[in-house]
């Protein structure tokens, strides 16, 4: 069952003040990824877990900061838009579903993925430094 919307407005927000664009629908994440075949795109797999309120969004909005960044921005909400979420998670189906995570694509393809567990009982700056390394090596 989603939360409540005016729950999870602020953890939107989050994302989204920084530049990621929502995909509430299936049809939005075929349309997103259609455009994720060319250059890098990150995919923001949101939740109201602890975790991606202490580590996954404050890490991304870090690792957003440096001069190498994502041509795009996708993110879908695990426990809000459930067929979003479904349909992303499609997108890396040999990977088990894992929320908060986060997806890197470059020309279509997945490079770099991030899971639960390795953002879980980190810091921000550890996550920010992660996906930094990995907007480093694929973002021009």
């Amino acid at each position: 069952m989603p939360y409540s919307a005016l729950l999870v407005r602020p953890m939107r927000e989050e994302l989204t003040s920084i530049g990621f664009k929502e995909l509430l629908t299936a049809d939005e994440v075929d349309a997103a990824m259609d455009e994720a075949n060319t250059g890098v795109t990150l995919v923001a797999v949101n939740s109201v877990t602890g975790c991606a309120a202490g580590m996954a969004r404050p890490g991304v909005r870090i690792a957003l900061e440096g001069e190498k960044r994502p041509d795009r921005l996708f993110t879908v909400f695990a426990e809000q838009d459930l067929e979003a979420t479904a349909k992303m998670r499609g997108y890396f189906p040999d990977i088990p579903p894992s929320d908060p995570s986060f997806a890197l694509f470059k020309d279509g393809e997945l490079v770099h993925f991030v899971p639960r567990h390795r953002i879980e009982g980190r810091d921000a700056q550890q996550l920010a430094a992660d996906l930094t390394a990995a907007f480093e090596e694929f973002c021009q």
